[in-house]
């Protein structure tokens, strides 16, 4: 393949795995990073590091003109190594930021750059409490007195700006609490879990998918469904790298 990826957010647990799914692939890969210490590595994976803050506009808007993807992925996150528990309610904070003003930057500057897909991650656990497997179609937890309200307001500020961005196909994928190498847990944790490099690969799928949409991204459990990901983009949740591919 001959086009050009730009994933915001390469070097962190699912953006790492993505860009070895990608370049194996035969896409040109271009990732994102704040720290150029982390360039040399992703570079070593075949991509090209693009060392850029998505809170600087500027600099973002000029990259993705120089690169002209056709298309974007936003793996990003601020969160602390571990997920210390001592360190969260700050991150919080920064990832609600990050969600709402970084994600306008990157959807505005693919726009500028005339990308036509946008892929970008997001979260299957802030659902309003009600009838379970949550689907895609149910209602989040903004409810003013939810200690969740932060998380869910931030996550539909940017599903809306996935969604809403014109010229591009959106889609936004729910994940469930990651898992596997590069994350806070080496086995599953949580309601609605699913593996790291499962996870990539439904970002992989999401760029190939025509009409976009939201789709949960998460192993059969009670609590999620992702029936909708495994029937439109066929995804498989015990998907892994394939053999060989450099994590």
């Amino acid at each position: 393949m001959s086009e050009r990826i730009f994933v915001a957010g390469a070097t962190g647990a699912v953006g790492s795995v993505l860009v070895a799914l990608l370049v194996e692939a035969g896409y040109t890969v271009y990732g994102s990073t704040r720290r150029t210490d982390r360039a040399r590595a992703l570079e070593a994976k075949g991509a090209h590091a693009v060392v850029v803050d998505v809170f600087d506009a500027a600099a973002l808007d000029a990259a993705l003109k120089r690169i002209a993807p056709w298309g974007v992925i936003h793996q990003l996150t601020d969160l602390p190594k571990d997920l210390d528990p001592k360190l969260m309610a700050e991150a919080v904070v920064r990832n609600a930021r990050l969600r709402i003003e970084g994600t306008r930057n990157l959807v505005a500057a693919a726009q500028a750059a005339g990308a036509r897909r946008l892929v970008a991650q997001s979260i299957a656990w802030v659902y309003a409490p009600g009838p379970r497997p949550f689907t895609e179609e149910m209602p989040l937890d903004r409810d003013p007195e939810s200690p969740r309200r932060l998380n869910a307001d931030a996550v539909a500020s940017l599903e809306r700006s996935v969604l809403g961005a014109q010229g591009m196909t959106g889609t936004v994928l729910r994940y469930g609490q990651l898992y596997g190498p590069g994350t806070s847990t080496a086995g599953p944790k949580g309601a609605s879990p699913v593996h790291v490099e499962a996870a990539a690969w439904a970002a992989v799928l999401a760029l190939l998918h025509r009409s976009g949409g939201i789709f949960n991204i998460a192993e059969d459990n009670a609590e999620v469904s992702s029936e909708k990901a495994k029937r439109e983009l066929g995804w498989n949740a015990t998907w892994r790298l394939p053999q060989g591919a450099a994590r």
